[in-house]
């Protein structure tokens, strides 16, 4: 964008020079700027920039350096990372930010201050890009590091037995080494903005109280980059333009094939990337808990965040998560209800963990009611809804202004009752083309096709896992990629459950795909699953691994992804005549390099 001379208060040897300046700035140069300006400060500029003066010395102190490392399954930890950043750099700060994969684990005997923003990813593990660097700082090869000052940021779901768990790792492990505690870790759940925003206040603080200082800036540089007008927290509202049943009649599965408008949102996306949906609440679900506490459903409920006034049922339905429980959930329910066998409950550890699974809202009023609070109070216990985040099925060239998902709809019996996934059945049965849904684009650098397209390509998902897939054809159809690619591709029956099978069978006919193997596990009388395709290919597979091939795995973590990874290792040790140790430091290479990535779940 050229500055114009007319109407603007430059002239124009000063708009000559601001064009040629302006266009070599870095973002967080320009919001770095911007802050400056703003507020007005006396300083020379050329002192706070700390550029040398006529006499040759720099005024003001040297600037603080800050080295960021974040680890991410999902893109939420980078993104605050990146956010921390820009607004570290707009106080002045020197500072590095990397992907925990990216950086070389000995060189943190060199940081002075680290930041870590980390998820936990399962069943307490480390996202696949903290894993060697988790595990080298908890291995014996570890340095001492008391000239290292850190504080760590802990994202996770308080729903999880290991909350955080990951956070509370790395930050054991950084005292015990000898690292002194900027700022108090953070633990947030899922709805994290706040929690995230008030740690980073605390550690700027805390900076700067540490020995040396910082330059002090005006309070206009603090200014942080301006959201994309549509985000997380400030969701677009998407019209649905299709939405269609992918299985045959007869099939056990409803597989929705959800497609939305982008036009006039100016959101884009690259293929990897996620979106995420901000559903609502079963009606039927609120009105049984509305019914069970006897309150009136068009009373007045204040949304303390927001300071947006609703009615009960509108609260439950559109704001509040009532079908996941957590063990803090269960405890402030406790503080609520006469109800002595909820805290013989909580005394219990596995008892909690046994309750958690399959239990929602309603079950905790019938089961431990009656409640003895206002519904303002008792609302106030809950979790804001979280958005469900699905992976994109579709290519933005390959469609414009448009975002296509593929989501397995979760229909279950649990504890005497018939259960519902929230974001899938609210997009089965009461999303209709012509309606509008809450949405945002997620982005995932750790889930990224080849940046060379000659290179080959193997793709490993069943089920709804194909999502992505879809949305890396797609893409190598449009920029013709000459790359060899291959699909594993498994779900129950052939006739009813081959998800997008004429466009793969289109894109093999097309050499858009190079081959395609498939499993479908109630088509014989022993189940085969994509793991078995892949054995049986074994020889071929470990060739394109040879050949450089990036693997790729999306679907369910415990049970799919863990057997694929399995899988492969087996594939390694047998085809490359190596050990299982070899074999694994194999597949952690293949990590390192990015030839490894997984969107799982």
């Amino acid at each position: 964008m050229q500055l114009q001379v007319m109407n603007s208060p430059f002239n124009q040897e000063q708009a000559e020079l601001l064009n040629r300046l302006l266009p070599t700035f870095t973002e967080s140069q320009k919001v770095w700027l911007s802050g400056y300006l703003a507020g007005a400060s006396s300083a020379p500029l050329a002192s706070v920039l700390g550029v040398p003066n006529q006499q040759g010395s720099t005024e003001g102190t040297a600037l603080k350096e800050v080295t960021i490392l974040y680890g991410s399954q999902t893109g939420n930890a980078r993104g605050l990372a990146k956010k921390a950043s820009t607004t570290l750099e707009g106080k002045g700060f020197q500072v590095t930010v990397s992907a925990m994969s990216d950086f070389k684990p000995n060189n943190i005997k060199k940081v002075k201050n680290l930041l870590i923003i980390v998820s936990t990813h399962g069943e307490g593990d480390p996202p696949d890009n903290a894993l060697t660097f988790h595990e080298f700082l908890h291995g014996k090869r570890a340095p001492k590091l008391e000239d290292l000052n850190f504080s760590v940021l802990s994202l996770g779901d308080s729903s999880y037995e290991f909350f955080c768990h990951t956070g509370k790792q790395f930050d054991a492990r950084l005292e015990e080494l000898g690292g002194t505690r900027l700022y108090p870790r953070f633990d947030c759940d899922l709805d994290y903005d706040e929690p995230a925003a008030e740690w980073l206040v605390g550690v700027i603080s805390s900076l700067g109280e540490a020995k040396g200082g910082i330059p002090v800036l005006s309070q206009g540089a603090a200014a942080q980059t301006v959201e994309s007008t549509y985000s997380r927290i400030n969701p677009f509202r998407a019209e649905v333009l299709d939405n269609l049943n992918l299985n045959g009649r007869g099939s056990n599965k409803e597989t929705r094939h959800l497609e939305l408008s982008l036009e006039g949102s100016g959101l884009s996306f690259e293929p990897g990337d996620s979106l995420g949906i901000y559903p609502e609440n079963d009606p039927e679900l609120v009105d049984l808990i509305l019914e069970e506490l006897k309150w009136n459903p068009e009373e007045s409920i204040t949304i303390k965040k927001q300071g947006e006034v609703l009615s009960l049922k509108d609260a439950l339905k559109t704001y509040y998560e009532i079908t996941t429980l957590t063990k803090p959930l269960l405890e402030k329910a406790a503080k609520l209800t006469a109800n002595s066998d909820l805290q013989e409950l909580l005394n219990d550890s596995e008892k909690v963990k046994s309750y958690l699974e399959g239990h929602d809202l309603l079950d905790v009023v019938r089961d431990f009611g009656p409640v003895n609070s206002s519904p303002q109070e008792f609302v106030s216990i809950l979790r804001k809804m979280p958005a469900r985040l699905y992976s994109i099925a579709s290519s933005l060239n390959a469609n414009p202004d448009e975002v296509h998902l593929t989501i397995g709809a979760v229909r279950y019996n649990a504890h005497g009752r018939d259960r519902k996934g929230v974001c899938s059945i609210f997009t089965a049965e009461r999303l209709q083309p012509g309606d509008t849904v809450p949405i945002y684009i997620q982005h995932n650098e750790n889930f990224k096709l080849p940046a060379n397209p000659d290179t080959p390509i193997i793709m490993v998902g069943p089920g709804t896992g194909v999502a992505p897939f879809r949305s890396f054809m797609q893409e190598r159809e449009e920029t013709g990629a000459e790359g060899k690619s291959w699909m594993f591709f498994g779900d129950q029956h052939f006739v009813t459950d081959f998800l997008y099978q004429t466009e793969w069978q289109k894109w093999l006919k097309d050499g858009v795909l190079t081959r395609m193997d498939v499993a479908f596990s109630r088509d014989t009388t022993e189940k085969v699953y994509v793991q078995h395709r892949m054995l049986e290919q074994s020889k071929e597979l470990f060739q394109w691994l040879q050949e450089g091939a990036h693997v790729y795995i999306c679907g369910d973590e415990k049970h799919m992804a863990h057997d694929v990874h399995q899988t492969l290792l087996e594939i390694i040790e047998k085809e490359g005549s190596l050990s299982r140790d070899e074999a694994e430091a194999y597949l952690v290479d293949m990590q390192q390099q990015k030839r490894y990535q997984r969107d799982v779940y």
